[in-house]
């Protein structure tokens, strides 16, 4: 078969203008002060410190520690965040603040092996924007409504919802961020009188660290490999800019392995801060080490490795993951082959030759093996977000075309059991049940009601449970987060819990 395809398918002023200025600068500030009165949710009427206060009025968190931190990239990479923060917040012995799903790259790192990365405080004042954009327009959705945290919840690490505590905290109001009655009863303490530039300012440490209350982690992967109990703390990491990066880009940064309890936990500085702020927890190995987090094993720490056990495979919440076996027994009902092969996955476009070429080698060797049980045609999932219409003169089409042999299948946001499973997952408010719970949530706030915000998207969930189910097995993409972390859920057999 022809594996040919087209990239293209994944593809000084005068002075007399300063009259006019003057007129221009004057309507945009008029415009902004207007759009900044009807902006309700969000609305800084309290006067910005430039030195924040901080401070909590309500007992609940008294005497509290929190962590946080910014997530970025696409939801593989924010999964794997996840996992470290849980990590470093049972560590730390804090309580996680548990952030919202951000959308596929609205928040970009860079790149830790060429030493090019967004500092973290910027990082983390462009995940508070990213967040504030998603309240907007209705979009929130938390990790801990996609990831199932049961395993984790209250025995190992306490969680507090992102929404949750800044409407304590901050006294925002977080009400268009709400799908259900027990988040808008969780959130109903904050007004238009909480201020939104000085909770900005706090949890993304822009002023670096407050005394007793944040303490702002300006450590990054360029110089830091955070560690626990490896009895290597101050030495040099393996890996190193070499010469000739550090002629071509002029730096001069130096690697450390760094003992987390150490630097920020009992003892340090950081333990005073009610609030310890990271910039991305994200790690992977490179070159014989890792990126920034080198934490796999606890051994004399009981309690941490159990936790690190817990987290090497966080299910999705059962609606998404009894959507996913439902499409596999009562739509495909026969063993199949899964593939995936996504534009959204910038490994995709690196390897899609590569990847189709595995492909065509798999489904020859399906064949061969099963030849005597399988049924024909060859049933198949395709994960893909290339519409039907634009496999023209792809090996996509040259299989579709050829329905004596296969038959396939995809699964879009419009399907009815994407819609529905979405509708379940909202009303489910998992994020809230997960949280840690105010004791002043008094009886007058159960019924309180949010207007429902529109459903998340979580086609990419349900598709990574059909290929779980895949009997017939799985073709992924080379370095593919979504394909290593398709692979572990097959690992864990997900499909047949």
């Amino acid at each position: 078969m022809d594996l040919n395809i087209s990239r293209n398918r994944w593809r000084k002023r005068s002075q007399k203008s300063k009259p006019l200025l003057l007129i221009f600068i004057f309507v945009a500030i008029a415009f902004l002060l207007f759009a900044s009165s009807t902006s309700k949710p969000f609305k800084p009427v309290l006067p910005f410190s430039q030195t924040p206060q901080c401070a909590v009025e309500s007992p609940d968190l008294s005497g509290k520690r929190f962590l946080w931190y910014a997530p970025h990239s696409g939801f593989s990479n924010q999964l794997s965040e996840l996992k470290n923060a849980i990590l470093i917040a049972g560590i730390l012995n804090r309580t996680l603040i548990m952030p919202p799903v951000l959308d596929h790259h609205a928040v970009a790192l860079g790149s830790c092996p060429k030493f090019r990365v967004v500092s973290p405080s910027e990082l983390r004042a462009k995940v508070w924007d990213h967040i504030m954009e998603l309240i907007r327009d209705r979009r929130y959705v938390s990790m801990a409504d996609i990831v199932d945290l049961s395993s984790i919840s209250y025995s190992s690490v306490q969680t507090i919802d992102f929404r949750v505590f800044t409407s304590v905290w901050c006294g925002l109001n977080m009400d268009n961020s709400c799908h259900g009655e027990l988040c808008c009863s969780m959130t109903n303490h904050g007004s238009s009188l909480g201020s939104f530039n000085q909770c900005r300012s706090l949890l993304s440490g822009l002023q670096g660290s407050i005394d007793g209350c944040t303490y702002a982690v300006e450590d990054d992967c360029r110089t830091t490999v955070w560690t626990y109990q490896q009895n290597n703390d101050g030495l040099l990491d393996s890996f190193q800019p070499d010469k000739e990066l550090q002629r071509k880009k002029n730096i001069s940064y130096v690697r450390k392995r760094r003992d987390v309890y150490k630097a920020l936990g009992s003892g340090s500085k950081a333990e005073t801060a009610t609030i310890l702020v990271f910039g991305t927890v994200f790690s992977g190995p490179y070159k014989g080490s890792e990126l920034y987090i080198d934490i796999h094993e606890a051994p004399s720490d009981s309690r941490i490795q159990s936790l690190h056990n817990k987290i090497k495979h966080l299910p999705f919440t059962p609606e998404i993951t009894d959507a996913g076996k439902e499409f596999a027994i009562n739509k495909i009902k026969v063993p199949f082959l899964c593939a995936q092969l996504r534009l959204l996955d910038g490994q995709f476009k690196n390897h899609w030759k590569t990847t189709f070429s595995d492909l065509e080698q798999k489904i020859k060797s399906v064949r061969l093996e099963a030849e005597s049980k399988l049924t024909s045609p060859l049933h198949m999932f395709i994960m893909t977000d290339l519409p039907r219409s634009n496999w023209t003169g792809t090996y996509l089409a040259d299989l579709a075309e050829n329905s004596n042999s296969y038959k396939l299948y995809t699964l879009n946001e419009a399907d009815e059991i994407v819609e529905q499973t979405a509708k379940r997952l909202m009303k489910a408010e998992h994020a809230m049940r997960s949280s840690f719970r105010l004791k002043s949530n008094s009886e007058t706030l159960k019924n309180r009601h949010c207007d429902a915000g529109r459903l998340p998207d979580i086609l990419l969930f349900i598709e990574k449970t059909i290929c779980s189910c895949a009997s017939l097995g799985f073709v992924g993409t080379t370095g593919s987060t979504i394909a290593e972390s398709i692979e572990l859920m097959r690992q864990h057999n997900v499909c047949k819990h």
